[in-house]
């Protein structure tokens, strides 16, 4: 799902399920993105230290986190960030943890954010088109890199959408768990490695700027043939989002 942190308010990952087992925390082959050139991206640190990342989709809700305007985690950028205390938090009611369903939480912040040139909030369509195979999208994030220490810079890679049938084969991830419409699978093009792990739980899969996923889990990091897998946030998730 997601995870959360705000500076007086601590919520363990492991406790809500947002950590997902058996990815690490890096945008693998990556380059950092132009400062504040995806406004609409949040980021929060657990107790255990752990990133999770979000997408800012009103002034007053995120689909994950809480730290915003945020270019480096680092430099305090007093002129960007914009910190708000969390009033409630909205896990998916269909989660389910062994089949990795409906893997979405949305988090409604107390005060809305502020818009400004480093914070916007990225506006979700009526209808969201589930992304062809071999399609181009983006993922971003201030996980570990494939050097294995966390990026303190927003950095975002290229991945590949992978059809389901192929996702679900014995190669990939041989229906453990079963891979299904309600997700997406996205990572290598076949040659080069591009993935996301852990420390980018929560945060966007963007095809042609729009929000089409949210990472939620993987096997291993950068495995060719174990792509990330995203919540596809269809017709049926937008209804329960708005």
């Amino acid at each position: 799902i997601s995870c959360l942190k705000n500076f007086s308010l601590l919520i363990s990952c492991v406790l809500l399920f947002i950590i997902q087992p058996g990815r690490g925390s890096e945008i693998i082959n990556g380059k950092e993105v132009k400062p504040h050139s995806l406004p609409y991206m949040a980021y929060l640190r657990t107790v255990t230290n752990s990133l999770c990342g979000g997408t800012l989709i009103h002034p007053q809700w995120v689909l994950t986190a809480v730290v915003l305007g945020a270019h480096s985690i680092r430099k305090e950028e007093k002129d960007s960030k914009q910190i708000r205390e969390v009033e409630k938090l909205f896990p998916h009611p269909n989660y389910t943890r062994v089949t990795k369903g409906n893997d979405l939480m949305l988090v409604k912040l107390q005060e809305p954010a502020t818009l400004t040139r480093t914070v916007k909030w990225l506006k979700l369509g009526k209808t969201i088109r589930d992304p062809a195979a071999g399609s181009t999208c983006l993922v971003a994030g201030w996980g570990r890199t494939e050097t294995t220490r966390s990026s303190d810079v927003l950095k975002s890679v290229n991945v590949t959408v992978v059809d389901r049938q192929t996702c679900n084969c014995r190669d990939y991830y041989n229906h453990d768990p079963v891979i299904t419409r309600d997700m997406i699978c996205a990572g290598s093009d076949g040659t080069n490695v591009a993935d996301t792990c852990q420390g980018d739980s929560g945060g966007p899969l963007l095809c042609d700027g729009a929000l089409v996923g949210v990472t939620s889990f993987g096997r291993g990091c950068g495995v060719i043939k174990k792509p990330g897998v995203y919540s596809f946030v269809s017709r049926k998730q937008l209804k329960w989002i708005k």
